[in-house]
């Protein structure tokens, strides 16, 4: 590899697609090339998760700038890297977590921290000249990543207006990415149209999704999904599967162990609601359930994981929150059979790394992910090509956020041509192995 001298770092504020600041980071080397790096923020948030560094200062922005992260940057992480051979970039991340020394990066914010490692990564593969999949995952990268992509979007991406946080199609019978993709702007556009026959008005959610108003039940949403799938000259369940992030510790109240629609005036136990997603599983052509029990109901992920999981992928997000303890507890316990992986959530990218590799070592599926407060940056586009993850969860077809890494991928498969690979449903074989 060829190295590349850090001569400065520098941090700014800037604002994700939520209209929240966000960190932005250049790293700039001695011969003049850059690399830059946004962070995402996310809604729905695990309390597992690592600290993302906000002021506090209600009298501005409500209290989520982020200039006490950049005063971090500028203050104890640039002086401490300047010099430094930006290539090495399990050693600086390596000094990033000494820096901080907290469990949850609390000391400097995890914002402030994946901001220097995303930008370093994009220094490091412009300094060599290779797009940053490569840079970082060699000539063996080159798995195009399966798409998950939210249609409709619920709970704390639309004000709460269903419980049910995301509802996601996965294309089965594609050959390519650009073919994958395709597929899904049909559903999506089916979908509207759907929305708009029956009167339902056309808002977005966080993630480009509709937005459920008027909806009655929670099932309402499969049933509209249904239908637009349909509308798009589809099969449900042959052509398109569907997806759901339940996001159940949003309406999980821990006092009363109870799980509560307030959509509906329902209230579940641990049981029951396995019951109820058995049977949301039965009745639709579910293929994936993310986040189906709450981050600290260990019971109810092992019974729906005796239920589930050699039929269809069971994600832990907040379960997990890409940290390998977690996971580990998760792998010994037979929970789940699939993890999300989100950078923000452990801190640096050599930590995501880690997880990622130990995530397929254990026999789990990695499903790389962004969150509801993205940017134009689409590194975890190439983080999902780089380490052949397999599939990748960005929310929607809509806004510029998302579609900045979905047309990444598209341009990924094109660089890389013939040596492109895509398994599109395949992906799933795993399962019942």
């Amino acid at each position: 590899m060829r190295k590349g001298i850090i001569k400065s770092i520098v941090a700014r504020q800037v604002y994700d697609s939520r209209a929240n600041p966000t960190v932005e980071v250049d790293v700039l080397l001695e011969n003049d090339i850059l690399g830059r790096g946004i962070v995402p923020s996310g809604a729905s948030k695990g309390q597992f998760e690592a600290l993302e560094l906000r002021d506090g200062d209600k009298n501005r922005l409500n209290g989520k700038s982020v200039f006490k992260a950049i005063n971090n940057i500028k203050n104890i992480i640039a002086p401490r890297l300047i010099g430094m051979d930006v290539t090495e970039q399990k050693k600086i991340d390596r000094i990033l977590i000494q820096l901080d020394s907290t469990e949850n990066k609390s000391k400097l914010g995890a914002n402030a921290i994946l901001g220097v490692s995303m930008a370093v990564a994009w220094a490091g593969a412009n300094v060599n000249k290779l797009p940053l999949f490569q840079y970082l995952g060699g000539e063996e990268a080159r798995l195009l990543p399966t798409p998950m992509i939210q249609i409709i979007g619920g709970g704390a991406h639309a004000n709460q207006a269903i419980d049910l946080q995301d509802f996601l199609v996965i294309p089965m019978n594609s050959t390519t990415f650009a073919e994958a993709y395709e597929m899904v702007v049909n559903v999506y556009q089916g979908t509207k149209k759907i929305f708009d026959d029956i009167g339902k008005p056309l808002g977005i959610a966080d993630e480009g999704g509709l937005w459920p108003t008027g909806f009655i039940k929670n099932e309402d949403g499969l049933e509209l999904l249904m239908r637009g799938i349909e509308a798009a000259g589809y099969v449900p369940g042959e052509d398109i599967a569907i997806a759901l992030d339940i996001a159940s510790s949003e309406f999980y109240n821990p006092e009363l162990k109870k799980y509560v629609f307030n959509l509906e005036n329902k209230t579940f136990n641990s049981e029951e609601f396995v019951k109820y997603l058995c049977h949301i599983q039965e009745k639709y052509p579910v293929i994936s359930i993310e986040d189906g029990m709450a981050e600290e109901d260990w019971e109810g992920h092992q019974q729906l994981s005796d239920k589930l999981k050699n039929k269809i992928q069971l994600i832990g997000d907040d379960l997990f929150t890409t940290n390998i303890k977690r996971i580990k507890k998760g792998v010994q316990s037979k929970i789940n059979n699939s993890v999300l992986i989100k950078m923000n959530q452990i801190g640096t990218l050599s930590e995501t790394l880690e997880v990622i590799q130990f995530t397929k070592e254990s026999g789990y599926l990695p499903v790389i992910s962004a969150r509801s407060g993205e940017t134009e940056d689409a590194t975890i586009t190439h983080l999902a090509v780089a380490t052949n993850a397999g599939q990748l969860k960005v929310g929607s077809v809509a806004r510029t956020d998302r579609t900045a890494k979905w047309n990444e991928a598209i341009r990924i498969e094109e660089k890389l041509g013939q040596k492109a690979r895509y398994l599109g449903r395949h992906i799933f074989d795993f399962i019942k192995q």
